[in-house]
């Protein structure tokens, strides 16, 4: 095991240099249709959506991108003109499939659409540890990377691996979770208080659906002692169900709607098996829980096993979550789960290989491009620049026209699990 304090020590006393970063107000990103060209996951994405369009030359904004990728290829010029590496650092393979089967395929294809070659450009994954992550940071400073490109596993090595970069003189993107320390450092994710609002709103459309009486809510938090993404999914929902933008609302509260919020907790670290264990104790305790708020799709199974066990039937008590993962569109279909968040990760992967271009030939990236900051829920002096993009709602109206169109989700797999009857009713081919 790699001692991480003597590393960050190591590291630290390399001389700072400090560079400015710009931003600009918040703006959305529509999604675009496009057919699969590659072996990559490749997306098309919901009709609804209108297409986005660049002319030719203009600055790359947060709409310029779609599932052909054909956007960075006006990058070919900034990439020819930068130097040095672009090291990306995936955090685990375990949390979620996404890291494995989308990140880095896609992130990998806007490189190469943006002209890089595969030796300016090198994409790892920590498993999980810490000190692994911590690790591979200090090899791409060593090997002379200009810019990381990190999703941190939690705010500890990302505080570090900041603190480092900024040392070195290097720029640093905290890719889809952030963290706040050094100067040097962007954001690339999808804005997380309109995640936890689309959470709310689904929950709330849920309960009228399903006809839930008095609802007695119970709110299963995830994750807020390691990411500070979480505090802001929690005050988004908050705020919708409850009209209070705080990470965590006081048992009693009660709403317009005649909702009560009977209980709300923490599963730290997002752990999953800690979350069920924090529910079923909730629910043995008390049976008249009736409704569940949780913070994303793991969490979500988790207590939608415990309800089962209980022999909750399915559209009884709602449940909610956020990732769209496979078994949570399952849990949709049949009736468990009212909804999750899709994030088009398509999106986010060229937002951020986009903006280490820029930073790699040391160029101030487009306002448009950078559309947005974060703000440290914990500091609200504490802000980066950043690029936010927009999620979406799905549930079993609209899975066709997003996760399925998008490839996001096997429909293979999804059909044979729930059953090819179940699939047909949703209208998913």
């Amino acid at each position: 095991m790699l001692n991480t304090k003597k590393i960050a020590i190591s590291i630290l006393s390399i001389a700072a240099i400090v560079s400015a970063c710009s931003s600009s107000p918040a703006t959305a990103s529509p999604m675009a249709t496009a057919p699969a060209a590659t072996d990559t996951p490749v997306a098309s994405v919901a009709a609804s959506s209108a297409p986005s369009t660049v002319a030719s030359g203009a600055p790359l904004s947060v709409t310029s991108f779609d599932a052909t990728f054909a956007a960075m290829a006006q990058l070919k010029s900034v990439t020819a003109a930068g130097t040095g590496m672009v090291g990306v650092i995936l955090p685990d393979a375990t949390s979620s499939g996404r890291y494995v089967s989308y990140d880095a395929p896609y992130l990998k294809q806007a490189f190469l659409a943006a002209g890089y070659t595969e030796s300016q450009f090198k994409i790892d994954n920590a498993q999980g540890t810490d000190a692994t992550e911590l690790a591979l940071a200090q090899a791409d400073i060593t090997a002379g990377a200009k810019v990381l490109l990190v999703d941190p596993i939690d705010s500890v090595v990302g505080n570090q691996i900041q603190a480092a970069a900024t040392a070195a003189g290097v720029k640093m993107i905290s890719y889809d979770r952030a963290t706040f320390q050094g100067t040097n450092t962007y954001y690339v994710s999808f804005d997380n208080v309109q995640v936890g609002k689309l959470i709310g709103q689904g929950f709330m459309d849920c309960v009228t659906a399903w006809g839930v009486k008095n609802p007695q809510v119970f709110t299963l938090d995830g994750g807020q002692d390691t990411d500070p993404n979480a505090i802001d999914f929690a005050k988004g929902y908050n705020s919708v169900i409850w009209g209070q933008s705080v990470a965590k609302v006081a048992v009693g509260a009660t709403n317009t709607a005649g909702y009560k919020l009977v209980g709300e907790q923490l599963a730290p670290g997002w752990d999953n098996a800690r979350g069920g264990a924090i529910f079923q104790q909730a629910y043995t305790a008390n049976k008249a829980i009736n409704a569940t708020v949780e913070a994303n799709d793991g969490l979500a199974g988790a207590v939608i096993t415990a309800l089962k066990a209980a022999g909750v039937p399915a559209k009884s008590i709602p449940t909610v979550g956020q990732d769209a993962t496979l078994t949570g569109m399952e849990l949709v279909l049949q009736g468990y789960q009212c909804g999750s968040v899709y994030k088009p990760i398509y999106l986010e992967a060229q937002a951020a290989v986009a903006l280490a271009t820029y930073l790699r030939a040391g160029q101030t990236p487009p306002a448009a491009l950078v559309n947005g900051t974060t703000t440290n829920p914990k500091d609200a002096t504490a802000t980066q620049p950043a690029i936010l993009l927009t999620p979406y709602w799905v549930n079993a109206a609209n899975m066709q026209a997003t996760v399925i169109k998008d490839k996001f989700v096997d429909v293979t797999k999804l059909c044979a699990d729930v059953t090819a009857a179940v699939c047909t009713t949703a209208g998913i081919k």
